[in-house]
C-alpha cells in the first residue's frame, strides 16, 4: 500500500504558469512559471524534498541523523521544511551576504544556522561548501546532503518542473531560460526536453561578476567578481551541472536584476525575488533578439517577500548605490531618509523614553532627532539613554525632554560635503535643515554610503 506524503509536502510542485504581459517581447511569447507558488516560497522546494527522500530510500539518512548543507538560503529553506515535518535535526551554513528574511525562516523552522563568508572561494575554510562538508563529518551522525554533487537534485526537474513546463505549454517550448546555484534546474530540465523536444534552446541567465556565462561562451572558468544577487552564480562549475545544451548566456547587473523585478511586481503584481529579475531580464533580452515568433518559458524562482528588506527597500536601494537621489554636489544628496518624506524615525519631546527606545530598537538605530512643531528641538541617543536610565528603571516613565541632548550640530543642506566631516569627526550627527525646517540626519554610515556609491 503507497503512503501518501505528509499534506504540506504534497503541495510542492504544480505551480502555475503565466504568459507575461506589459513588456516588450520582441516576437516571441514569454511565459513565467511561479515556484514562488511552492511552500517553502521557491523552486529549491523540489530538490530538497527529493534528496532527503532519496537518502532514506538508500538508507544514507536515518532518523536522529543531522542533515547539514550548504545554501544560499532557499535550498535550506526548503531542507528546513522537510527536515521539520520528518523530524531531522538539520545545520545550514549560509553566506553573509544572504537577505535576513531567509535566515529568519529557516531558522523559525528550527534550522541551526552557520554564517560564514561570501567573500572567499573554494579551498578556503571559511568557504561556505567546503564548511558544511567539514561540519558533516564532525557531526555526531552527520549527513552532508550536498545539492551541489547530489543527482537527486537534478532529477527532482527531470520528472516533475519538466514534464509540468511541458504538459502547461501544450508541447510548444522553444526556449528555458534559467540559472545556475546548485545547477540542478539546468540539468534536469536539460535532460527532459532532449527526450521531448531536442530542438529547445536552453539558454543561462547569470549574474555579471559570475563566471559561468563566460564559461558557456568561452569553456573557460575566469575568476569571479561580487555581486548581490542570490542563489544563482559562481566561480566554478558544480557537480551536478551539465551545460551541453546551453545555446547561449546573458551576464546581468545587479542593478538591472533588481530594476526588472520591481518593475515586474508593479506591472504584472508578481512578486519575485532577484534572481527572478536576473531570468527574466535573460528572458526579455533573448526574445527582442528573435526574428520569428518563439514560445519562451522562464521561472519566477522564489518570492520577493523574502527581500522586503533589501531590494524591495528603496531606502536599501539609494545606500547601495542601485538607485539615485539627483546630483546637487550638496548634503542634500547624503539625506537618504528625508523628513518630509515620512522615512525618518522621530520623538516629540513629551514622549517617554519608552517610546523612545522602542522606536529606535524596532528601527535598528541608535539615535532620533527631537521633532517639536516641524523643528528639530534635540537628538537623543543610546548614551543619553543609558545616562538617564541606568540606575533607575521606571524613569523609562520620564519625558524625552529630561534626556535629550540640546546641543544641536546643525549644517545647511545646501552646503558642500567637507561642511559635515567636522560634525561627524566628533562623534555627532550633522542635523541638515532649510531654514528652520528640519530635512534630516547625515551620520558616519551616511557618509560610508556616499563614498560606496562612488564605486558604481
Amino acid at each position: 500500500m503507497t503512503v501518501a506524503p505528509p499534506p504540506t509536502l504534497a503541495l510542492i510542485g504544480n505551480t502555475p504558469l503565466v504568459e507575461l504581459t506589459g513588456f516588450d517581447t520582441g516576437p516571441c511569447e514569454l511565459f513565467l512559471k511561479l515556484e514562488s507558488q511552492n511552500p517553502g516560497g521557491s523552486i529549491k522546494d523540489r530538490m530538497a524534498v527529493s534528496m532527503i527522500e532519496a537518502a532514506e530510500r538508500s538508507g544514507a539518512l536515518k532518523p536522529g541523523d543531522t542533515i547539514v548543507e550548504a545554501t544560499a538560503g532557499n535550498t535550506g529553506i526548503g531542507l528546513a521544511l522537510v527536515a521539520a515535518i520528518k523530524g531531522y535535526r538539520l545545520i545550514l551554513v549560509i553566506p553573509d551576504k544572504m537577505s535576513p528574511e531567509k535566515i529568519a525562516h529557516a531558522r523559525a523552522l528550527g534550522a541551526d544556522i552557520r554564517i560564514t563568508r561570501s567573500d572567499v572561494g573554494p579551498g578556503h575554510p571559511e568557504y561556505y561548501q567546503d564548511m558544511a562538508a567539514r561540519i558533516a563529518r564532525e557531526a555526531p551522525r552527520g549527513y552532508h546532503i550536498n545539492q551541489f554533487g547530489n543527482q537527486a537534485n537534478p532529477l527532482a526537474h527531470e520528472i516533475t518542473t519538466g514534464p509540468e513546463v511541458w504538459h502547461q505549454m501544450d508541447h510548444r517550448v522553444d526556449a528555458v531560460v534559467c540559472g545556475v546555484g546548485s545547477g540542478g534546474t539546468l540539468t534536469g530540465l536539460s535532460r527532459f526536453f532532449a527526450r521531448v523536444q531536442p530542438e529547445c534552446e536552453m539558454v543561462l541567465a547569470d549574474p555579471e561578476g559570475s563566471s559561468l556565462a563566460e564559461f558557456v561562451r568561452s569553456g573557460n572558468l575566469v575568476p569571479s567578481g561580487n555581486y548581490a544577487v542570490e542563489g544563482i552564480g559562481g566561480s566554478c562549475v558544480p557537480q551536478v551541472a551539465d551545460f551541453s545544451r546551453v545555446h547561449k548566456a546573458y551576464s546581468i547587473s545587479d542593478r538591472e536584476s533588481f530594476s526588472t523585478a520591481r518593475e515586474l511586481l508593479k506591472k504584472t503584481g508578481i512578486f519575485g525575488g532577484p534572481s527572478s529579475g536576473t531570468l527574466l531580464a535573460s528572458a526579455l533580452r533573448y526574445c527582442r533578439e528573435q526574428k520569428e515568433p518563439k514560445r519562451v518559458v522562464t521561472f519566477v524562482c522564489d518570492t520577493g517577500s523574502k527581500y522586503l528588506s533589501k531590494m524591495y527597500n528603496d531606502y536599501w536601494m539609494l545606500d547601495q548605490g542601485y538607485a539615485e537621489r539627483p546630483a546637487t554636489g550638496t548634503l542634500r544628496e547624503l539625506i537618504t531618509r528625508r523628513y518630509e518624506e515620512g522615512a525618518v524615525i522621530t520623538v516629540a519631546p513629551e514622549d517617554t523614553l519608552l517610546t523612545a527606545w522602542q522606536r529606535m530598537r524596532m528601527a535598528d538605530i541608535s539615535q532620533v532627532p527631537v521633532i517639536e512643531n516641524a523643528r528639530c528641538v534635540g537628538v537623543l541617543d543610546e548614551s543619553d539613554l543609558l545616562l538617564a536610565l541606568h540606575d533607575d528603571a521606571n524613569r523609562f516613565k520620564s519625558p524625552v525632554r529630561e534626556a535629550m541632548s540640546s546641543r544641536l550640530e546643525t549644517v545647511s543642506a545646501d552646503a558642500a560635503l567637507p561642511a559635515v566631516y567636522d560634525i561627524v569627526n566628533r562623534g555627532l550627527v550633522a542635523l541638515v535643515t532649510e531654514g528652520d525646517s528640519f530635512l534630516g540626519l547625515i551620520t558616519r554610515s551616511d557618509l560610508l554610503s556616499h563614498l560606496r556609491r562612488k564605486l558604481q
